[in-house]
């Protein structure tokens, strides 16, 4: 058995109706990442100092040294940019990304954050990498990031992003337990839930392209304008998706040492001023994003294909092909993931593994098919699918001169093909079954093998229509 853990499919074509408060056409958070006094330096016991998310052009890491110039510009971010942002945000609803140990070396600064009922989630302790921690190691500083921004703030953290993440993060987020939503995904436009053992996770994603770290990196912003531009740009595609009826979520970025520098604020101030011109916009906390996502689309646990025993699989998806369990049984060991926990993934999975058989193996498989409107059905010994389908065309009810013309058609396209002729009868009416029987007995039997075989797959896609979303 393979399995792919990545979720490819995500919410799929039709994502859920957020319902955001008030019938919000699109719901903007806004983040504030306070990292200044957080980031590596070897004062706070790190091996080298600070290179990442500044002014400096190809920074690199001095072990063991204290780099004067990268210090001064975190401490630019906490002693003027965090106050310039405070000033245009303090009145809006803002998530603050607090690295713990940055937090505790800023009392005014979280005092202010408080003041203005801003949220503080937790960025982590410390502001560095984790991509090589242990997770056990990663646990310990989680669980200290958790206890610092109690003691620090007052409250616990609801909200958790590492940013510098490893594989682990949102596992070990996620079985701490107490967090309303985890932030470390930039996977989707909308919330969406992930399962870790016996818990359901809220994942409430973020950004990295509405982000003013584009500034510090290559190919990035070099302006004001470029920024404004494209916080723009993202605000009206996902507008227009919300007033056609598929409300999004805009996550924006902010980093007190970047976003905070003069040059740059009057880009985030000419953009809100946008934003606020237009109507049925919700500004929201990441929290108040959380609780309204749980509260309108909780988990909902469904038994997931590709995490079925294969009698299971066998069990709820053998008959999709008329009597051909082997098709789910040879399907169950390809490399199944998320993305096939719905009715087209199936359905993918069941149809390689026919196109791949020999002839002879899809020769049966149609041989299986029963003939439309045939002795089968008039003895009631189909399938409850096949019973279902023949009887919502109308087979079920034909008149006897109707039922005479289908038996001699049956009889005389099964002679000179060699199998039973096969549509999927969802796709159709009585009549234009009838008018495709004589349209189709017509052809060669190699062009009606093809084309049997098309409807054989159309058919089982149908069915599962009706097993899974």
């Amino acid at each position: 058995m393979i399995r792919y853990t990545r979720d490819m499919r995500g919410h799929g074509p039709t994502p859920p109706d957020p319902m955001w408060p008030g019938g919000a056409k699109l719901a903007v958070q806004i983040v504030v990442n306070y990292e200044e006094g957080g980031e590596n330096n070897i004062l706070h016991g790190d091996a080298a100092s600070e290179a990442f998310l500044s002014e400096i052009v190809g920074a690199s890491a001095w072990p063991g040294q204290r780099h004067w110039n990268m210090e001064s510009i975190y401490e630019y971010g906490a002693r003027a940019g965090f106050w310039r942002l405070h000033r245009l945000l303090k009145d809006l609803p803002v998530t603050v990304y607090g690295v713990a140990t940055a937090l505790a070396r800023s009392p005014e600064q979280v005092h202010a954050m408080q003041e203005a009922d801003w949220e503080i989630a937790s960025h982590g302790l410390k502001w560095i990498e984790y991509k090589d921690f242990s997770p056990e190691d990663e646990r310990a500083h989680m669980d200290e990031a958790i206890r610092l921004h109690t003691e620090v703030t007052g409250t616990r953290p609801r909200g958790w992003y590492t940013g510098r993440c490893s594989e682990n993060t949102v596992r070990l987020a996620a079985e701490e337990g107490g967090f309303a939503y985890v932030a470390d995904s930039y996977a989707d436009d909308l919330p969406y839930w992930l399962r870790f053992g016996d818990r359901d996770q809220l994942i409430v994603p973020y950004t990295l392209d509405c982000n003013d770290m584009r500034f510090a990196t290559p190919q990035g912003f070099n302006s004001g304008d470029q920024f404004e531009t494209y916080l723009r740009d993202t605000f009206d595609a996902l507008y227009a998706e919300g007033v056609a009826g598929h409300p999004k979520m805009m996550s924006i970025g902010l980093h007190c040492r970047l976003a905070g520098r003069p040059g740059r604020v009057m880009a985030l101030k000419r953009f809100l001023d946008y934003a606020h011109s237009k109507p049925d916009v919700w500004f929201a906390r990441r929290i108040d994003i959380a609780e309204h996502w749980t509260a309108t689309h909780p988990p909902k646990p469904f038994e997931r294909p590709s995490e079925m025993s294969k009698l299971d699989f066998v069990e709820a998806y053998g008959g999709v092909f008329e009597h051909s369990p082997w098709i789910a049984e040879r399907a169950y060991d390809l490399e199944l993931g998320p993305a096939h926990d719905c009715a087209a993934g199936v359905h993918n999975a069941l149809a390689r593994i026919f196109r791949t058989a020999t002839a002879e193996e899809r020769l049966e498989v149609l041989d299986a098919h029963p003939d439309l409107a045939g002795k089968l059905a008039q003895a009631k010994r189909l399938t409850a699918e096949s019973t279902a389908e023949q009887a919502g065309a109308g087979l079920n009810a034909l008149t006897d001169t109707e039922r005479e013309t289908f038996s001699k058609l049956n009889e005389e396209y099964t002679t000179k093909h060699g199998f039973p002729f096969i549509i999927a009868v969802r796709d159709n009416t009585k009549n234009s079954i009838t008018e495709a029987f004589y349209r189709r007995i017509k052809n060669d039997s190699a062009t009606e093998f093809d084309e049997a075989c098309r409807q054989v797959e159309r058919i089982a896609y149908l069915r599962l229509k009706d097993i899974l979303p």
